[in-house]
């Protein structure tokens, strides 16, 4: 019965399933229903390309939207095929890290940067779609050592537009 009670009052989505409908803030906080939410959502069930993927996720880390662009980054790496899973695995770590530390989680956002830069930094110089990993896992690292010597702060002070996903 308390389970009945604690679900009865939960977002869902159309198929009943439990999701959170509320909207979020520029660093992918939830806020209150009916207040104005900072960025668009990205469905669950959305579906990007790789270059769709790329070209929308640098879209929103130049805008400072880590957390969106981990979303978007999840959804290519959910419909990737296997030898690419853990490149958009990765990628997807790494903006969340960002999200982190932009919320001011310092430590998990340093493991997850590191976490993401390993598995990225495997691919080499001939990751599948131009995607920069050497670029990535360094950007990741650095934000990583600059949160644990205190020269990076949460919120606006962690900038996500310094990761380019391909070399320019």
């Amino acid at each position: 019965m308390a389970t009945e009670s604690a679900s009865a009052g939960r977002d869902r989505n159309e198929t009943g399933r439990a999701q959170n409908q509320r909207p979020r803030d520029r660093y992918g906080r939830p806020l209150p229903h009916g207040s104005a939410g900072e960025v668009e959502r990205v469905p669950d069930d959305a579906v990007f390309s790789a270059e769709e993927g790329l070209e929308e996720a640098q879209r929103l880390l130049d805008g400072g939207y880590a957390f969106t662009a981990h979303e978007v980054l999840e959804a290519v790496w959910k419909s990737s095929p296997d030898p690419e899973r853990e490149l958009w695995r990765g990628l997807a770590q790494v903006a969340v890290g960002v999200t982190h530390a932009q919320r001011g989680n310092t430590v998990g956002a340093a493991r997850l940067l590191r976490r993401g830069a390993d598995r990225v930094r495997e691919f080499g110089p001939d990751a599948p779609h131009g995607v920069d990993v050497a670029g990535v896992a360094a950007f990741a690292r650095g934000l990583a050592d600059d949160l644990d010597a205190g020269r990076a702060g949460p919120g606006d002070g962690i900038d996500p537009a310094g990761m380019r996903l391909r070399g320019e």
